[in-house]
């Protein structure tokens, strides 16, 4: 089940996100030294509510037997834009199509918002997780290396 999250809620967040980001950081060797503003460091509960109520980020999570074990956000960026964050699924929950679910709850969520392209950003890398977004019809459209990151970032865009 998916739904919107409530602000009570954001630690329970804030441990999915971190836990399901950390996979990514120890796969591609990344530090709270090398890389302190990598989402598996750098997400906090005060990140989050920031996001939820300054930003007014659009936040979901999906729910098992009552606990979060998924979690999304979207950030309006403009009229016709919005930026997929943090889409990520705990390691003991994948392969059982929560991301896809997620994902599409996502692109129908952006659309209810107005929006006719959503961008999304990656560790370029990570080639599994690029191919997965291809798969539903996002496109590479480009990347940025960063002196704060020790790898590159990705950019990709889904039209709506």
């Amino acid at each position: 089940m998916i739904r919107k999250i409530e602000r009570n809620e954001i630690p329970d967040c804030v441990q999915v996100i971190c836990r399901s980001f950390m996979t990514v950081a120890d796969e591609f060797e990344f530090t709270i030294e090398n890389a302190p503003g990598f989402t598996a460091f750098a997400t906090t509960e005060e990140r989050l509510v920031y996001q939820l109520e300054q930003e007014q980020r659009m936040m979901f999570a999906y729910y098992s037997d009552g606990r979060i074990v998924g979690y999304y956000s979207l950030l309006k960026q403009n009229e016709e834009e919005c930026e997929l964050n943090n889409l990520c699924v705990l390691e003991e929950y994948r392969h059982k199509k929560i991301g896809e679910k997620l994902l599409e709850h996502a692109i129908a969520t952006a659309r209810r918002m107005g929006c006719s392209q959503m961008n999304i950003g990656i560790v370029e890398e990570n080639v599994r997780l690029r191919k997965w977004y291809e798969t539903y019809g996002a496109e590479h459209i480009g990347t940025e290396k960063y002196d704060f990151f020790p790898f590159t970032c990705g950019y990709m865009k889904k039209m709506l």
